[in-house]
């Protein structure tokens, strides 16, 4: 269901808690299985603000893929595990736009006028995408321990329209006193990942994310820091099928290792 501007604007407020004590983390499919190293470094970096980080085991995808091709009653089905799963009154924490977007604002639809959509709205209330959450409610402030280096920062298109999330991943990337970030001319565009669309829609979106390869060159940049783990795969492999030299790195790996010096 598309939004209406009204709904969008809506979408945007929000009242932030305070620190809560324990916190649960979502660790995304693509993060588990091809950027592990990120995931644990985003629990190091919740740990290192005094953040008890639960981990549920049977925690498994979001549902987005499923939700995005039309495939309404299994990603409900998939959707009320992670409302089961996640159950206790604690925050979620989740290191990515897009997951993050899909729990937070289409579980709510998703279960619209059943019996679940109570809890599902719940649920939607605790879920923050990771860099919102130590920006805001940990108010974490960074130091920076590592060499002078030129990155730049692509933003994905669910974090940056859906969760509106942006100000705040620059916002700890610019607390680095080390780290020069120069901006991409079309940072708004997408890289042309869109999860099952790159695999629908495959001249399309090798298309777009040869136009982004072009623009993160542009930057002079020797990283490419990204929130999202799928647009990362996606320009990274690009990158390397093109030759191109320049590292891809997940936020949070990128802030817990220029923090401890690595």
């Amino acid at each position: 269901m598309p939004f209406t501007e009204a709904k969008v604007k809506t979408m945007h407020v929000r009242n932030y808690p305070e620190q809560s004590e324990t916190a649960y983390f979502f660790g995304t499919c693509l993060m588990d299985a091809v950027y592990p190293d990120a995931g644990m470094a985003a629990i190091k970096l919740l740990k290192s603000k005094g953040v008890k980080v639960v981990f549920p085991p049977d925690q498994s995808c979001c549902g987005q893929p499923a939700y995005n091709s039309g495939f309404t009653r299994e990603a409900r089905a998939v959707a009320r595990k992670q409302i089961h799963v996640f159950s206790k009154p604690y925050p979620i924490i989740v290191p990515s736009g897009s997951c993050a977007g899909m729990m937070k604002h289409h579980y709510p639809a998703l279960f619209a006028g059943t019996p679940n959509e109570a809890a599902a709205r719940r649920f939607s209330e605790r879920v923050y995408e990771w860099s919102e959450y130590l920006a805001t409610v940990l108010a974490v402030e960074l130091e920076d321990r590592g060499d002078p280096l030129t990155i730049t920062w692509h933003s994905s298109c669910h974090a940056l329209r859906e969760m509106n999330v942006i100000r705040y991943s620059k916002a700890l990337i610019r607390q680095l006193k080390n780290v020069t970030l120069v901006e991409l001319e079309r940072e708004t565009e997408c890289c042309g990942f869109g999860g099952t669309f790159a695999i629908k829609q495959p001249a399309i979106s090798a298309a777009m994310v040869k136009d982004k390869v072009a623009d993160i060159r542009r930057t002079g940049a020797t990283t490419l820091v990204a929130g999202d783990c799928g647009c990362l795969m996606n320009i990274t492999g690009a990158m390397e099928h093109g030759g191109v030299a320049i590292a891809g790195k997940h936020l949070a790996e990128f802030l817990w290792e220029r923090t401890n010096g690595q």
